[in-house]
């Protein structure tokens, strides 16, 4: 949900005056850093920071979290430089866009290949940037970007088109083995991918496409009801179905929406030179020639020779370090193997290897967002080769293994002291234990994950990669890891992120009362499961439980809901789902997982509950790639108006429209099914369900409830995002388990209204009004870091969802034991909610005072 801030204007213009200041000096200190290491699951994104600018290359899904995490300052940042336009890279541009927006940035430009700009107007219904104004730069050979930091020059390269009939389909099935197969190219689909393609039913959507006017946020902009739903009716909407009404232009709109930008093929790389910088001056040697204090310390920093007044000339070289001329480092995507040749003919970049004209001329790094497959190949390690044995190779891509957050560990190491089956520790195992001996066994493990096969320590850093670093000097870093650019060049880990898991536990274990607390727990929780039959399925497993958008200990929505061992549905799919996956379950057992999803529910269309789609569709099909199923479609339960999306994104992007088949909410209403009875059949079938069905709940255009009932007999019911809905309480009658939106606490019932969400006690409520037997409260505001506010609705059926929780459904009954436990481990976050609420009571109680002293002077 958009936020309005009123400090926007104010940032913006403090922003533009701080800008015109520094513009005017080249910056002392200049860091490369990674923030996103692109390992499984993690985004790839490398951040470039000085005393005065930042810049960011590339932007995979989740760099916004981590950026919130690690406080990285984003409010300089005004370039963003893309490589390749594939989801890896820019699929957390909406995100970081929107977070920019609200720390007063006012505009930033986007480098990259052609059809960069086509993101922003396809995601403007529900990524609102409205203080923000995005450019794009031209970026051809003959062009370049420069400022007062660097100069890039722009390197496109560009794939190698086979003409040989005879070898064009073998090159394809090679690059299709070895290569990512999500990314490759930006090119036009192939005759041989459209006979693929599922003809009927997929070519029925695809021309029931429109462009979708939808206003997903009049309700934030205080509309009334009857305007908003006036404006839905005038795009085409039927607000009672959800359902699309189709205009008779409908081809010419198709077309001019959904343009090809797919045909050149490029990828680009940058080579980046730092600006010139003369020698700082040093006062030690001032000192030690006799220059006392004043202005002559200007005239010599300036490059002027003095003469004191005994007579000595003192020359600026001798007491001023030597003039940096500026480091090179080139940035580098080869998306597969056909850009190999483009890369390694390429003169522009052929300047900066062993055959420079100068030393000044040799690259100094070179990151390498080109996938570990490519990085592999002969033909690129050639390449490498080429380059000085000086120069630093650090590669943003599965080579690493470090996924970046360890406030995610950080909270599940607490709560893994409460349970372990409810709260078990991550396997994501690539983020370095601080206490961790460093054995060889260990770590042989951890570069198994990533297919290590020998290993050298090198000062705690370096890992040996097969051929890669025996003969190139490669690094394999984590989140954060830097390579100074200036004062002194070189790799710098000691920021590197860490984990400490006895320190967290230290933080919970030194409480006074937890102990004891800790102790009732585990003997009341004892007690109750043996009571309890539990199977192992049907299980829940919370990915994302925070609202609009992800902070360091809750992502966005998500929800995992397993009904068996191959069976596998994904309930809304915020930004890095897929990444939450691979975090929970383990690199290994994340691909298992995500090859056994079947479907994808979207209850509507905000972004925080379906930006992290097309990463999981992508995620899905390497998955299985890997483990070498063959990949079928899923089935998505979405609002028809996400083919917009969807579509656009398949048409200029990457092809992803043969990973799913669209089962519209809007046709599964309660009592009202309009979708082919046969078809749904054999989708129940497959998803060993007996029932799937929806009810338009009250939040925006085409949100939904739905509830499922498993052949087994038992029914789940999960809200969306709504405020209190009969028709949801229709829906659900008798469920076993009501998932339902608590966003707001009891408090703030007026702006969960505004907002169209519902309170805590609202969100009890429609479960007792539904007579369902257990109800987990989620999609928290993200007010609630740690643990909503408890109120005295908190019964015995109802349970608070964290992300990285796990619930089995007959264990439903042993969570709500934990919550005297939990108020003691987060007592000072409940502390702090509490003087909230108190300032809150204070604030409204001297605003009524003053609206009755009003009243009666008036009168």
């Amino acid at each position: 949900m958009p936020k309005e801030p009123k400090h926007i204007v104010e940032a913006q213009k403090q922003r533009i005056k701080i800008k015109q200041k520094n513009s005017k000096y080249v910056p002392g200190r200049v860091t490369l850093q990674i923030l996103g290491t692109g390992a499984k699951g993690a985004p790839r994104s490398v951040y470039l920071f000085s005393d005065q600018n930042r810049y960011l290359f590339n932007c995979g899904e989740g760099t916004q979290r981590l950026a919130h995490e690690h406080k990285t300052k984003l409010a300089k940042l005004e370039h963003i430089f893309i490589t390749h336009p594939s989801w890896k890279n820019i699929g957390g541009l909406p995100g970081t866009a929107l977070t920019i927006q609200d720390v007063g940035v006012p505009e930033i430009t986007l480098h990259g290949p052609e059809g960069l700009n086509e993101i922003f107007p396809a995601t403007r219904r529900f990524v609102v940037l409205r203080d923000l104004k995005v450019k794009v730069a031209e970026c051809t050979e003959n062009n370049h970007f420069e400022d007062n930091v660097m100069s890039v020059k722009y390197v496109p390269i560009c794939k190698n088109v086979k003409i040989d009939n005879d070898c064009s389909d073998v090159a394809d099935q090679d690059v299709q083995a070895t290569v990512d197969q999500n990314e490759v190219s930006t090119s036009t689909r192939s005759t041989r991918k459209r006979s693929r393609r599922r003809s009927s039913s997929r070519s029925s959507q695809e021309s029931n496409v429109m462009e979708d006017n939808t206003d997903y946020y009049a309700h934030e902009r205080k509309r009334s009801r009857k305007k908003y739903r006036s404006r839905s009716r005038s795009v085409g909407l039927n607000p009672e179905s959800g359902k699309r009404t189709i205009p008779e232009n409908i081809e010419s709109i198709t077309q001019s929406l959904l343009k090809e930008t797919k045909e050149k093929n490029v990828s680009m790389c940058y080579v980046c030179r730092l600006q010139p910088r003369p020698g700082a001056l040093s006062l030690d040697k001032c000192v030690k020639s006799g220059v006392r204090p004043g202005p002559i310390l200007g005239r010599l920093k300036n490059g002027e020779d003095v003469t004191l007044p005994n007579g000595t000339v003192v020359k600026s070289k001798d007491v001023c370090e030597p003039d940096d001329p500026g480091p090179i480092f080139i940035v580098v995507d080869c998306p597969s193997p056909d850009y190999i040749q483009s890369l390694a003919t390429n003169l522009e970049l052929s300047k900066h290897q062993n055959s420079a004209q100068s030393d000044e001329d040799l690259a100094a790094l070179i990151v390498h967002f080109t996938s570990k497959e490519v990085m592999e190949l002969p033909d690129y390690q050639q390449w490498m080769d080429k380059f000085s044995p000086s120069t630093v190779h650090i590669p943003v891509n599965e080579l690493n293994s470090c996924m970046g957050s360890v406030a995610v560990h950080r909270i599940q190491y607490k709560l893994n002291l409460l349970s372990e089956d409810f709260f078990p520790l991550l396997r994501d195992h690539g983020t370095p234990d601080i206490c961790e001996a460093v054995n060889h066994q260990t770590k042989r493990q951890k570069c198994d994950d990533v297919g290590i096969e020998n290993l050298k320590i090198n000062g705690g850093s370096k890992l040996e990669i097969n051929d890669l670093t025996k003969n190139h000097n490669l690094e394999i870093v984590g989140c954060l890891s830097s390579y100074h650019l200036r004062p002194k060049q070189g790799i710098d880990s000691s920021s590197r992120v860490q984990l400490d898991p006895q320190e967290y536990i230290n933080e919970i274990t030194s409480l006074e009362d937890f102990p004891n607390a800790l102790a009732e727990l585990k003997q009341t929780v004892s007690f109750s499961k043996s009571q309890l039959r539990i199977r192992e399925h049907p299980k829940v497993i919370f990915l994302g439980t925070g609202s609009c958008i992800p902070n360091k200990t809750r992502n966005t929505s998500g929800i995992l809901l397993q009904t068996s061992e191959s069976n596998i549905i994904i309930m809304d799919c915020g930004e890095g789902t897929c990444g939450q996956i691979i975090r929970f379950f383990g690199p290994e057992k994340g691909d298992e997982v995500l090859s056994n999803i079947k479907a994808v529910y979207i209850s509507h269309l905000h972004a925080d509950h379906h930006i992290g789609l097309i990463g999981l569709i992508q995620g899905r099909k390497k998955a299985m790639e890997r483990l070498k199923i063959n990949p079928q479609p899923l089935y998505l339960f979405a609002p028809q108006q996400i083919l917009t999306w969807l579509y656009f994104y398949d048409r200029c992007f990457e092809e992803i429209e043969d990973q799913y088949e669209l089962v519209p909410n809007g046709e599964l209403i309660f009592n009202q099914n309009s979708y082919p009875i046969e078809k749904k059949n054999e989708i129940l079938n497959n998803l060993e369900f007996c029932d799937i069905s929806t009810c338009l709940v009250k939040h925006c255009p085409n949100a939904f409830g739905v509830s499922v009932i498993h052949k087994s007999g038992y029914k789940i019911t999960y809200s969306g995002d709504t405020m209190p809905c009969e028709q949801l309480v229709e829906l659900g009658k008798n469920s076993d388990v009501l998932i339902h939106e608590a966003t707001m606490e009891d408090e703030l019932e007026k702006e969960a209204l505004i907002k169209l969400h519902s309170t805590t006690s609202q969100a009890i409520q429609v479960g007792k009004d539904m007579q369902a037997k257990n109800i987990i409260l989620t999609h928290f505001s993200q007010r609630y870091a740690k643990l909503p506010r408890f109120n005295d609705n908190f019964a015995a059926n109802v349970s608070i969802a964290f992300d990285n929780m796990q619930i089995r459904l007959d264990e439903l009954p042993l969570v709500p034991l934990m919550y005297p436990a939990l108020k003691v481990m987060f007592a000072e976050d409940c502390e702090e909610m509490e003087t909230k609420s108190a300032k809150r009571q204070l604030k409204s109680e001297r605003q009524a005072s003053l609206d009755r002293s009003k009243m009666e002077q008036n009168s």
